[in-house]
């Protein structure tokens, strides 16, 4: 057989791209020997970086592992809202946590103390709508910073947060409502996309239609583009109005290393949806290193992930790990 129409592979490439001394030397992290040491001992590394959050109790076990399961830092406490928001307070609740840019041109910079208070209030807005630890609320928003607080403020309480994508259906959102069993949508009026405003409660009210999401007591909707949104006595409220009406939630919810942070589903473009669900300790352990030693994250950095927080890039590098982090993350 001829080898005249063989195919060529043109994607292996083998080069190596050495960054300057001037960038080396300011590296989190410049010794190779981590690679040896972490083989050596992976518990005790995840534990050293484990050790760099602030934990209510300490763990008794690094890591329990029964294939296929595995459990991170056993008997250890801590909250992830806490983590990326109180203690930075001290040393830098004046430094810009979120820089948003919306795609009609306006903008916001919210500080760690700013963003501190918003989660707490949110939170309390979750609780007077019946939330508590463990209940799953859904957030179908924009990318505005309304998502990452309303994230945050779920993770305050102990609620295991649900993300879908604003780009999804109203058949999307009503499968992941119903399979997560979720008690609240967190939703806005619409978001900018392409120059196009979607109207994000239109297909909150299609994916409830009918009784059809029967878990569902509460819909907190945020405004953001300001088009035509009725609102459904009983059900429905205003981000504003809920804040308002509520009491501040100051004080985090103590979790298990193990308690559920959120829930996040797969597009479902090769069947049902599946939804992986996420632990607290060991995820917010990982992306706070991945966010030190990968993206070599410093205090002075704007950070910027393209990535929607409706994916888990977005969850890991727009929220979790950047604030974690105590850096400036970039919204757009």
């Amino acid at each position: 057989m001829s080898n005249e129409n063989a195919i060529e592979a043109h994607l292996i490439e083998n080069r190596r791209f050495a960054p300057s001394p001037a960038f080396v030397a300011e590296a989190n992290v410049t010794d190779p020997a981590i690679y040896e040491q972490a083989n050596q001992s992976p518990e005790a590394y995840w534990a050293d970086w484990a050790s760099k959050l602030e934990w209510v109790a300490p763990w008794s076990q690094v890591l329990d592992w029964q294939p296929p399961h595995a459990k991170w830092f056993v008997g250890g406490k801590l909250n992830a809202s806490a983590n990326c928001l109180d203690r930075h307070l001290a040393e830098r609740g004046d430094k810009a946590a979120i820089v948003f840019e919306g795609e009609p041109g306006d903008t916001r910079a919210i500080t760690y103390a700013e963003l501190h208070t918003e989660v707490c209030a949110f939170a309390g807005a979750l609780k007077a709508a019946g939330v508590g630890k463990g209940d799953r609320v859904t957030i179908y928003l924009p990318m505005t910073p309304e998502a990452a607080i309303a994230m945050l403020a779920c993770a305050r309480i102990g609620a295991i947060h649900s993300v879908v994508f604003g780009g999804f259906s109203a058949e999307s959102l009503r499968e992941r409502i119903n399979d997560s069993g979720s008690k609240v949508v967190v939703t806005s009026d619409g978001g900018w996309r392409r120059g196009k405003a979607v109207a994000l409660k239109a297909a909150t009210d299609e994916a409830l239609k009918d009784g059809a999401c029967p878990t569902i007591t509460n819909v907190i909707v945020a405004k953001r583009t300001g088009q035509d949104c009725p609102m459904v006595e009983g059900r429905d409220v205003w981000w504003s109005d809920a804040v308002a009406s509520s009491s501040p939630v100051e004080t985090p919810e103590t979790m298990d290393a193990e308690d559920g942070l959120f829930i996040l589903y797969t597009s479902g473009s090769t069947g049902k949806p599946k939804g992986i669900f996420h632990t607290s300790g060991g995820y917010l352990t990982q992306v706070h290193a991945t966010m030190k030693w990968v993206f070599d994250v410093k205090d002075s950095d704007l950070f910027w992930c393209t990535a929607d927080v409706g994916w888990v890039t977005g969850h890991s590098y727009v929220v979790y790990g950047p604030l974690a982090a105590g850096a400036t993350v970039l919204m757009y």
